[in-house]
């Protein structure tokens, strides 16, 4: 169960290292002109996407379920993981959200401003904070 855990919290560390960094490329593509940096960013944030995010997403949610598996007559009362399940979905929804915003970055059609790229980022903040003490406190 250690390794599991540990490897856990090895994919939860690059997941939000990508959901944190994705979002800042977001701001500073919403600010860039010219075309040299658009086309970097574009290949920034689509490598970032794919060869960070979405495996360490798909490593989280496996051995996730593998640790809930093997605890599962403990969990199953255990009202703060299903607050943590809620919360994980949601950054679920983030990450696609964030690729659906790198869809828009490739087509040239984003909408939005870096300043609501800027808000954007702050949302995996929140998360990270409530699964922490979630997971660590217990509070209920």
């Amino acid at each position: 169960m250690l390794w599991i855990k540990a490897l856990h919290i090895i994919a939860v560390i690059c997941w939000f290292a990508a959901l944190f960094y994705l979002p800042r490329l977001f701001v500073y593509h919403a600010m860039s002109s010219d075309e040299v940096s658009n086309e970097r960013f574009k290949i920034m944030e689509r490598k970032l996407y794919r060869g960070i995010a979405t495996p360490s997403m798909i490593a989280t949610l496996v051995f996730g379920a593998g640790l809930m598996h093997l605890q599962w007559d403990y969990l199953v009362t255990a009202n703060w993981i299903w607050a943590k399940l809620a919360i994980v979905l949601a950054l679920i929804g983030y990450h696609h959200m964030c690729g659906a915003h790198i869809k828009r970055f490739a087509k040239n059609a984003n909408t939005h401003s870096d300043r609501y790229y800027r808000i954007f980022n702050e949302l995996p903040v929140f998360a990270l904070f409530a699964i922490v003490i979630l997971a660590v406190v217990k509070p209920f």
